[in-house]
C-alpha cells in the first residue's frame, strides 16, 4: 500500500486526492497505481533474479489492458486461461514467447490460436487434452510446446474455493498418469515437452507448500528427463500471499530462498506466474455512501459499489479493509504500518460478537456499521460489524486491496452498470476503462 496514503486525513492516489478522482470519474471507481505496479513487479524479478526468470503475470487476476502494458513495459511474460486472455495480452504487446496457456478446457479454437500466436507453451491438464493438441498441432503441421502441469496433492491452506493442488481438485495430472505420459511421449510426435508445472492455489502464506511440491516435482524429473523429455522449465505458477487484513505474509525473498535451491538443482528454468500479489494492494475502489440505516438491532451504511463489482465478500468471505476517504484519524490498519491496527482488529472480533452494544458512536470516535451495496441479495454486504468512523450521504469511502479479482470478476447483475477504471500516476490520472452506458448493456442482446 506504500502509494496509497492518507495525508492530513485525506485519501491520496500516489499524488493524486481520491476526492479528485472520483469527482472527474464518478463512483463505484476502481483505481489503479501505475508505479504501484511496476515497483512489486520489480522486487519478485529482483527476490528471483539468481535464476533469471520469466515473470508471467496472472491475466485472470486484473486484466485491464492498460495494466498489462504497464507490466509488459517492466519485462512481464502473462499467464492465460482463455482465448480472450490471450487476445488481451497481445493486445497489449505481449512477447507470445513469454506467454504460458493454463486451463483444464482450453478448446480447439483457443488452442488453434495459440499455436498460431507461436506461444512458450500450453500448460497440459490430462491425457485428453494431450492427445487432443498433439491432433490439432498435426492438423496445423506444426509441433506444440507443452508442460505437465503436475498436481502435488499438497495443502496449501487456502480457501476452499481456491485451493488447486490437492488430489481432488479439478487441476493437474497424478504422478504416475504423468510419469506413463512421459515413459510414451514419443507416440505424440507433434508434441514438445518442455517441462513441468504446478499451482497449489491462492493466496499461500507460507514458504512451506513450495518446498514439499518442488521437492516432489525435483524427484519427478530426475526420474524421467530424456532426449524426448527435455524438462527444462519448473513452472510453479503464483499464489504468494496478500496482506489484506492482519496476516503474515513471507517476502518475496523467502519465498524465493525456498523455491530457488530445488529449481538449480533439477537444473531448469524457472516460471513464476504471480497476479493476486502484483495487482491487490496496487488498486483500490471508490464508493459513495448512498443513505444511512439502523434498524433497531443493527446500523447500515448502504454504499453505490454493489456484489457486482466487487464480488469477493459475497463470494469468498473476503475481508477488504474500508475507510472513508476523508476522515478526522487515520486508517487503523496493517497495510497501512499503523501502531493501532492489532488493537483495532481485536476490537473488531469483540464488536462483531455483540454488534448492538457498538451501535452507537464510542468514545473512539467510531460506531459498529454493516457496509453494504443496493444489489438484492442479503450477501451483497462487504463489511459485517466493522468499526468506522460516521458517515453520512455523500461520503466517500475506500475499498482497499481490491486490485485483484476485482473488476476482472465484476458483472451485470442486476442490469448493473460496470464501474470505470482509472491509473494513476504522481499526480496524473487517466481513464483506462468508461464507465458502461445502458446502450451497451443491452448491446449484444435481440428481440425473439
Amino acid at each position: 500500500m506504500k502509494r496509497f496514503s492518507y495525508r492530513d486525513n485525506e485519501l491520496f492516489c500516489e499524488d493524486t486526492p481520491a476526492k479528485d478522482l472520483a469527482g472527474e470519474y464518478g463512483t463505484p471507481l476502481y483505481v489503479y497505481s501505475k508505479n504501484g505496479l511496476a515497483d512489486v513487479f520489480a522486487c519478485i524479478r529482483k527476490a528471483f533474479s539468481e535464476l533469471s526468470p520469466i515473470v508471467a503475470f496472472s491475466v485472470k487476476s486484473c486484466s485491464n489492458l492498460a495494466v498489462l502494458a504497464v507490466l509488459r513495459a517492466e519485462g512481464a511474460g502473462f499467464d492465460i486461461v482463455s482465448g480472450g486472455e490471450l487476445f488481451r495480452a497481445m493486445k497489449a504487446g505481449a512477447d507470445p514467447r513469454k506467454i504460458v496457456f493454463s486451463g483444464v478446457g482450453k478448446s480447439d479454437e483457443e488452442i488453434r490460436l495459440a499455436l498460431d500466436n507461436d506461444i512458450l507453451m500450453f500448460n497440459i491438464e490430462s491425457e485428453a487434452e494431450l492427445d487432443n493438441i498433439q491432433a490439432l498441432a498435426a492438423s496445423l503441421g506444426t509441433v506444440a510446446p507443452v508442460a505437465l502441469r503436475l498436481n502435488p496433492d499438497v495443502d496449501a491452506k487456502t480457501n476452499a474455493k481456491t485451493t488447486t493442488g490437492r488430489k481432488e481438485n479439478k487441476f493437474g495430472i497424478d504422478f504416475a498418469t504423468a510419469s506413463r505420459i512421459v515413459s510414451n511421449i514419443a507416440l505424440h510426435p507433434n508434441i514438445r515437452l518442455l517441462g513441468l508445472d504446478m499451482h497449489l492455489g491462492s493466496p499461500i502464506y507460507s514458504t512451506e507448500p513450495y518446498r514439499q511440491a518442488l521437492a516432489k516435482m525435483s524427484d519427478f524429473i530426475r526420474d524421467h528427463r530424456s532426449p524426448r523429455a527435455h524438462l527444462e522449465y519448473i513452472n510453479i505458477g503464483g499464489g504468494f500471499g496478500l496482506l489484506y487484513r492482519d496476516q503474515t505474509v513471507p517476502s518475496f525473498q523467502e519465498y524465493a530462498q525456498a523455491v530457488v535451491p530445488f529449481v538449480k538443482a533439477a537444473g531448469c528454468k524457472l516460471i513464476l506466474e504471480p497476479g493476486r500479489c502484483i495487482a491487490g494492494n496496487n488498486s483500490l475502489l471508490l464508493s459513495r455512501v448512498l443513505y444511512v440505516k439502523d434498524n433497531g438491532t443493527r446500523h447500515f451504511t448502504i454504499v453505490d459499489a454493489g456484489m457486482n463489482d466487487l464480488v469477493r465478500p459475497a463470494m469468498y468471505d473476503a475481508y477488504h479493509f474500508c475507510w472513508p476517504a476523508l476522515s478526522t484519524r487515520p486508517p487503523p490498519a496493517y497495510i497501512f504500518n499503523s501502531p493501532d491496527a492489532q488493537e483495532y482488529f481485536g476490537l473488531e472480533v469483540f464488536y462483531a460478537e455483540s454488534a448492538q452494544a457498538g451501535r452507537a458512536v464510542g468514545a473512539d470516535g467510531l460506531r459498529t456499521t454493516d457496509v453494504v451495496g443496493p444489489v438484492c441479495e442479503s450477501s451483497d454486504c462487504f463489511a459485517r460489524a466493522r468499526r468506522l468512523p460516521p458517515m453520512d450521504r455523500g461520503d466517500l469511502v475506500a475499498f482497499f486491496s481490491a486490485g485483484a479479482y476485482g473488476f476482472s470478476m465484476a458483472s451485470n447483475y442486476n442490469s448493473r452498470l460496470r464501474p470505470a477504471e482509472v491509473m494513476v500516476d504522481g499526480g496524473g490520472s487517466r481513464l483506462i476503462r468508461r464507465r458502461e452506458t445502458l446502450d451497451e448493456l443491452i448491446a449484444g442482446e435481440s428481440f425473439f
